[in-house]
């Protein structure tokens, strides 16, 4: 190897901390389905959490009009339009009960990802913890292992509903702990709070000055009467903690990137500090088309958790027939279901994609507590839903 290759080697060679966290999970189940589809097999995926539905039309009319303004061409603000803070403060309002002030308690996110993974690096110093839900979304784990910090798994038992154990958490990690993230409804579980869990987490964080991140991506998604709370409605919730508000799922806008941080002020300025120095801000358009979203009618909302549900019946009848026993879930866009007997999670997806072309998402993707667990996402057209649940019978039964 001559002189010059080994300096280019170098020079290419990533970081450390980029080293310190796998590929994102995501990237392999495309990369495993792309394989198959060039190969010529009619494989049909639901293993990622994106509504198939398009996104509602009163938002695109204002998204629509929003663009053709040459006042939204300009560089936006790290705080956000002042129509979306208020849409999100008359939203909390008249949906949670939630007071929210927005001039100091609520500013954009361009998706919920992004602030989870820029809350490690505004609060997180080498050598602090972070506490994560185990199994949860990656991003729980991978942010703070990119800003230096340890994340410490929660570990989410089905006995428990999927919520930790708040008492089981090591005195050493609660010492050095500066965030803690949970979900609910929850990705991958489906899983919802159970009453009184808000208000122990609060407690916890209080005792050891730790800021709870409630990452509020499924409040909208729920089924069989099931209404999701905020985290922020329970008594002190502002005093500890942060809610990250996406409109992904519940408005169909996964590709718009459009959510918001919204509680304790302090933490919300210290996140917009980080911000301004890594970003311009959320696009204009995209802010009021989120004003429109959290303004407009709940009919496209409740139509679609109508399709959800419908599917997860689906999905669940076909699972009991192959002998999976899963109850249904209240919330979420997800089934997650134990393995049979005798299958790794990820020998069961193996075996569900060459059998019968159908990708569904190994639970240990999502730490070691979803070994065991598959997740199947409900965001296929329904009849690619009906194919696929029928394949599962034919090929696994």
């Amino acid at each position: 190897m001559t002189t010059s290759e080994v300096s280019k080697r170098a020079l290419f060679q990533p970081s450390r901390r980029l080293e310190a966290v796998p590929p994102y999970m995501f990237a392999e189940l495309e990369r495993r389905v792309r394989e198959k589809l060039e190969a010529g097999v009619d494989v049909i995926s639901l293993g990622i959490g994106d509504p198939d539905r398009p996104t509602y039309p009163h938002i695109v009319e204002a998204m629509r009009t929003a663009v053709a303004d040459p006042a939204n061409h300009r560089y936006p603000s790290n705080r956000g339009r002042e129509e979306f803070r208020r849409a999100f403060a008359d939203f909390y309002e008249g949906r949670f009960g939630v007071a929210i002030d927005p001039e100091s308690e609520v500013i954009p996110v361009i998706g919920a990802k992004e602030c989870i993974y820029n809350l490690c690096f505004a609060f997180c110093d080498p050598g602090d913890v972070v506490l994560a839900a185990d199994p949860g979304y990656p991003v729980y784990t991978e942010g703070p292992a990119l800003a230096g910090a340890e994340p410490v798994l929660l570990p989410l038992r089905p006995e428990l509903g999927f919520v930790p154990d708040l008492d089981a958490i090591p005195g050493e990690a609660l010492a050095r702990a500066r965030l803690l993230f949970v979900n609910y409804p929850n990705n991958p579980t489906g899983a919802v709070v159970p009453d009184g869990f808000f208000e122990r987490l609060i407690e916890l964080a209080r005792e050891h000055e730790i800021l709870v991140v409630h990452d509020n991506a499924y409040s909208e998604t729920t089924f069989d009467g099931y209404v999701a709370p905020s985290f922020l409605e329970a008594p002190g919730a502002k005093a500890v903690g942060v809610e990250v508000f996406s409109l992904s799922k519940g408005f169909n806008m996964t590709g718009w990137r459009c959510g918001a941080i919204l509680g304790n002020a302090d933490a919300v300025a210290s996140y917009w500090r980080l911000r301004t120095n890594v970003d311009s801000g959320m696009f204009g358009a995209v802010q009021l088309a989120g004003a429109a979203a959290l303004g407009g009618p709940r009919g496209p909302i409740e139509e679609m958790n109508a399709i959800y549900a419908r599917r997860r019946n689906l999905v669940v009848g076909a699972l009991r027939d192959i002998g999976v026993g899963v109850d249904p879930l209240r919330g979420t866009i997800y089934v997650w279901a134990p393995v049979p007997d005798g299958h790794t999670s990820a020998s069961f997806a193996e075996l569900v994609l060459e059998e019968a072309a159908v990708v569904v998402s190994p639970g240990s993707m999502y730490g070691p507590g979803g070994e065991g667990f598959f997740r199947i996402a409900l965001t296929a057209p329904d009849d690619r839903i009906a194919e696929a649940v029928t394949r599962m019978r034919e090929h696994l039964a």
